[in-house]
């Protein structure tokens, strides 16, 4: 009875011997670790989780104790090589049994990351808005009286500093309608998001780049619901800014002294269950470009979406503001994980009719 019971907990459950051997895991903790029972049955937690030391005296020492102890985000590696952090708990059942239950962090640290950044994304808004409001109303008082004293001159060389004024007038208008991203909502059609891929990558090669363009694509994926040109100007965003970072690096070199390619990968996958912001969606579109470059700055990852924020010098920053508030614009967001050799980002769009109960 009592193991039908675990059984059916969402939660990961491994029982272990007085040796810390593995007797029994019910089908959540199965899922988990990538492995079967039958497996794994009397390996020792270390084998089965990559566990280090410290955790393994927690176990030791919950059984010698006969006293429950708790291990908060331990890092593990299951059996499929995946790196989870987890809360684990380790409680007596009796002299000889352990019992310990798994809980993984990585999804609800995640959700939290995503939180955060949708709300840091909100406050760029507000003040973006409010910004441009007050730098185009003088903008235009500017302009108008530009032309006017451009008709009164009366010497027609001056008519050039007029023309100066007007033109860094209209340069700093278009920069803040920039800023503020798409001036209109999304239009509401399927969209195949591989045509929007396909399209983006004719436009890089257009370009003559020295770089790899490798396309990972889940055929089955269905139709999203959104505006495909703005999709493209999302995507066509990050990927550029990808372009432009690889081109400002020398070639890598391979282990045989030839020149390694840098290579930019666009991937879709579906993504079930998952919860965006405060929302559970039954499927998800996840489009992931990455690259194989040096990785971006430490000191601008928190604040890689704000706008006028960029790591090159001649950069505008609004590249990657802009893609994310078309993402939001279409109820999604873009993520972004980034490490030496390795940069990708992660546009997560959810498909119609998949939103379910607020998580």
């Amino acid at each position: 009875m009592h193991q039908r019971l675990l059984e059916h907990l969402n939660t990961a459950v491994v029982v272990l011997d007085a040796q810390l051997r593995v007797v029994w895991l019910n089908p959540a903790a199965e899922t988990l670790l990538a492995v079967s029972l039958v497996r794994v049955k009397g390996s020792s937690p270390e084998h089965l989780t990559g566990l280090d030391e410290e955790p393994i005296k927690v176990l030791r020492k919950a059984l010698e104790e006969q006293h429950p102890y708790t291990q908060r985000e331990a890092e593990i590696v299951n059996a499929a090589n995946e790196p989870l952090t987890v809360d684990f708990t380790a409680t007596p059942v009796s002299a000889n049994e352990l019992l310990v239950e798994i809980e993984p962090r990585d999804r609800l640290m995640q959700i939290s990351r995503e939180e955060a950044l949708i709300a840091r994304q909100e406050a760029v808004k507000v003040l973006t808005r409010g910004l441009a409001h007050e730098v185009k109303n003088p903008l235009g008082g500017i302009r108008g009286a530009a032309q006017l004293l451009e008709r009164d001159l009366p010497e027609p060389q001056m008519v050039e500093f007029t023309r100066i004024i007007i033109e860094e007038v209209d340069r700093l208008r278009d920069l803040v309608d920039r800023m503020l991203g798409p001036n209109r909502l999304p239009l509401q059609s399927p969209v195949n998001i591989h045509s929007v891929t396909e399209r983006v990558r004719s436009l890089l090669a257009a370009e003559g780049h020295h770089i790899k363009l490798t396309a990972d694509y889940d055929p089955s994926l269905p139709e999203v619901i959104g505006d495909e040109g703005q999709l493209i100007q999302a995507v066509l965003n990050i990927a550029r800014n990808a372009t432009q970072a690889l081109n400002e690096q020398p070639q890598p070199e391979s282990a045989d002294g030839n020149e390694a390619p840098w290579e930019i990968t666009l991937r879709t996958r579906a993504r079930r269950q998952f919860t965006l912001g405060h929302e559970r969606h039954r499927l998800v579109c996840e489009l992931a470009i990455s690259d194989n470059g040096p990785g971006i700055p430490e000191a601008l990852r928190e604040t890689l979406f704000y706008p006028m924020v960029s790591g090159r010098a001649e950069g505008s920053g609004l590249g990657l503001s802009i893609a994310q508030g078309i993402l939001h614009q279409h109820q999604g967001l873009i993520e972004c994980d980034s490490r030496p050799g390795h940069t990708e980002f992660r546009l997560l769009i959810p498909l119609a009719g998949t939103s379910g109960d607020p998580s």
